[in-house]
């Protein structure tokens, strides 16, 4: 195998974390304690992981969170009330909804009732529109995580052809726009492959810069790749290793085969996953900054993750 470059987020994610701080600690002189409040409606470990690693990540940060719990059984009713009390109360900053929601839970209607200014992973409609017309109010915490590692490591994607495996609501589709926008990190050639993709290969082949976030591991192998490409794994996949029977997490790329051929690749974990936390506590800092204008970093308003 050759020694394809690891694209590792720790280093990335640690700086970002550091001058979120600095910027908690700056609103805190003006006696503001920026507040996430977050919402989960699933038993799925994984789930409850990722919900757990935010809590304690704002924890460190010294960012306060209200944290609603929901089974996934109770009643839609429930989940839309604790949107909307979280998106009415003053004292909350920042709202994060996990998704996907469970099947009796109308997604829509939940994306109805995040204030759009508490919004910090652009899941309120209004906020997806101003995504897809460039003047994104917040980047999303993962489509901005990659966006971010591509340009630490010295990655441009202006004018090269960037393939993307998965169109959810939350990162392949936004990653997408984000890639597309006549920006200085932007004007890409965007490829979006999903489930009804035919000769998905064929795609993936052609890509200078791959990106996967479809949730299934080892969906893409070495064969499927062109010498050179920059790939990031997204996904974090959680299994059974076949031969200790333990859980893993792996990504949806076959990681050594594709280092024999990639020139760069992210690991997983360790990749994108430090990074899209920092990213949502950034966000959450910011969207405190705005609704507290003039405390903070000398009332600095910045965009973005970025």
């Amino acid at each position: 195998m050759s020694q394809a470059e690891l694209l590792g987020g720790d280093a990335l994610a640690t700086d970002i974390r550091a001058s979120v701080r600095g910027r908690v600690a700056a609103l805190a002189e003006s006696g503001v304690e920026p507040t996430l409040g977050t919402v989960l409606m699933s038993d799925d470990p994984g789930d409850e992981r990722f919900m757990n690693l935010k809590h304690a990540a704002c924890a460190e940060a010294g960012i306060a969170t209200r944290d609603v719990r929901l089974a996934p059984d109770a009643p839609a009713e429930r989940v839309y009330r604790a949107v909307t009390d979280l998106s009415a109360d003053d004292a909350v900053d920042a709202v994060f909804v996990q998704v996907p929601l469970p099947d009796h839970v109308d997604t829509s209607a939940v994306r109805s009732r995040v204030a759009p200014e508490k919004d910090v992973d652009c899941f309120a409609f209004e906020n997806v529109g101003r995504l897809v017309a460039g003047a994104p109010r917040f980047e999303p915490a993962t489509p901005a995580a990659v966006r971010e590692l591509l340009a630490a490591h010295d990655v441009p994607v202006a004018g090269r052809d960037v393939v993307v495996v998965g169109r959810s609501s939350v990162i392949g589709t936004p990653l997408a726009n984000l890639l597309l926008r006549d920006a200085p990190d932007g004007n890409a050639t965007v490829t979006v492959c999903h489930s009804r993709t035919r000769d998905l290969a064929a795609h993936t082949r052609r890509a200078d810069v791959l990106v996967t976030a479809a949730g299934v591991p080892a969906l893409v192998d070495g064969a499927m790749l062109s010498d050179g490409v920059v790939v990031v794994d997204v996904s974090a996949n959680r299994r059974e290793a076949e031969d200790t029977g333990e859980v893993e997490v792996v990504g949806d790329v076959d990681f050594d085969s594709a280092a024999s051929t990639a020139a760069a690749i992210t690991p997983v974990p360790g990749g994108v996953g430090p990074v899209t936390l920092a990213c949502l506590l950034r966000n959450v800092v910011l969207a405190a900054e705005r609704r507290h204008e003039g405390a903070g970093e000398g009332g600095r308003v910045s965009d973005g993750c970025g």
